[in-house]
């Protein structure tokens, strides 16, 4: 079971809405969706009854226990810090391509045989 997964669903268990749960992770809506799904497949039972008011089931109650018990027991995710940023790019200094001359064959192209 991924950890990742477990984290989803404990704080979808805090917040009791999916929005609001998806909003605090910082992840689409669909995602924590699909997530929740992958997680009852794994466990093999509802965790979350989402007819009306979202709730846990019983099942989603007895696994929330194991759940946090699992997420405070892993190492904190790492944070992904984004390099900054450069400057322009800068052109080649190389002599690149000549230009182009109406009639003449592309320069360093073969010709195609026929």
């Amino acid at each position: 079971m991924k950890i990742s997964l477990l984290r989803r669903f404990v704080v979808l268990a805090d917040e009791l809405h999916f929005p609001r749960a998806a909003e605090k992770l910082g992840i689409p809506l669909a995602s924590l969706y699909t997530s929740i799904d992958k997680l009852e497949a794994e466990v093999g039972h509802p965790l979350v009854n989402r007819e009306g008011q979202t709730r846990l089931t019983h099942v989603g109650e007895l696994f929330l226990e194991e759940a946090r018990a699992a997420v405070d027991a892993a190492p904190e995710p790492v944070k992904i810090v984004a390099a900054p940023r450069g400057g322009k790019a800068k052109a080649s200094k190389g002599k690149g391509r000549a230009p182009a001359v109406k009639g003449q064959p592309k320069p360093y192209k073969k010709r195609q045989g026929r």
